[in-house]
Parts: C-alpha cells; structure tokens; sequence
C-alpha cells in the first residue's frame, strides 16, 4: 500500500505515532488509508447537508475494513460573490482546489482518495477530478 511509506518500518516510529495522535489505532494502521475530501462550509447554501454525508462515507469506510481521513478543500459560492470583487476569486479558486487536493493526497502518501468528493457543486467535483492524474 502507498501509505506504507508513512506507517512501516523503525524510520517511521514519528509518522505512526503522529497517526495515533488522531486516533489511528495499531490495529488500523494495517488498514488502507481512505481519504474524503470534502467542500464542507457553512458560508455555502448546498452544503447543508455535508456533514451527515462525510460521517456516512466515513463509517462505510470503517465497515469495509478501511482507515478514513477527512480533509477539506476551500468553498466559493458563485451566486454569493456574484455582482462584486469576490467573483473575481471564482475561477482562481478552481486550481486552488486542484492544487490543495493534490497537496494533501500525494503529502500523506493515502492509498486511495474517496471519488465521491464530498461537495453539492460541479465547479467543485471537476476541479477535484483534475487531480486524478497527479495521484501518484
């Protein structure tokens, strides 16, 4: 697994023991590492309902035997930076996605990112896809 570059061997003693820090069990540390990025904010009118849905993906993840990590991506809402200065943040804040999502995944050596990219907005699902070929 990918992750074993920051969970196997006496070098990794740091790593394993910051994992455990956040709740990684021993027993979990032979798990995959599945992680959930997420779009969560309040500031977004769609994202109501994230949270319930992170913690159900999160527990369908532990079910099958995995170790989720939730980390979160930023939000921009159009319609609210619509008609003033914030819009022109919008479309920059689509490879800054991109980049955060690749930053974290390939950074924490995860062994797989949940493509079900926790969010209510297609700028943000195909801002998040982008970085399908950047997973090494």
């Amino acid at each position: 697994m990918r992750s074993d570059n920051i969970k196997k061997g006496i070098a990794r003693t740091p790593h394993r023991s910051l994992l455990m820090a956040t709740g990684v069990s021993k027993k979990n540390m032979e798990s995959p590492f599945i992680w959930i990025a997420s779009s969560f904010s309040d500031l977004v009118p769609g994202h109501t309902g994230m949270r319930d849905l992170e913690r159900q993906i999160e527990k369908g993840i532990h079910t099958a035997g995995g170790q989720a990590f939730i980390f979160g991506v930023p939000a921009v809402c159009d319609g609210i930076s619509m008609g003033h200065s914030g819009m022109q943040y919008s479309l920059p804040s689509r490879d800054l996605i991109a980049d955060c999502v690749e930053t974290v995944v390939n950074t924490h050596q995860q062994d797989v990112v949940n493509l079900w990219f926790t969010t209510s907005c297609l700028l943000y699902k195909t801002n998040m896809l982008q970085n399908v070929n950047f997973i090494r």
